[in-house]
């Protein structure tokens, strides 16, 4: 039964860090559309998305406006 709790929030974490890198590819501009489909996918990539993303992508877009 523990392994099943730690796999489980092993598995949520990594959950939480995926949906943390699509909030800010949403909230970016990227320039282009492809280049925010081309962040969102990469970033939805299993286990390593995210850490890709926010290595590399986080820092190209520019972050809109919400006014």
């Amino acid at each position: 039964m523990d392994t099943y709790i730690v796999v489980a929030g092993i598995g949520m974490i990594f959950w939480g860090l995926t949906m943390l890198a699509m909030v800010n590819v949403i909230l970016k501009d990227f320039g282009s559309v492809q280049n925010k489909a081309i962040w969102g996918v990469v970033a939805l990539i299993p286990f390593v998305g995210w850490l890709i993303y926010f290595m590399f992508g986080a820092k190209r877009g520019v972050r809109k406006n919400l006014n």
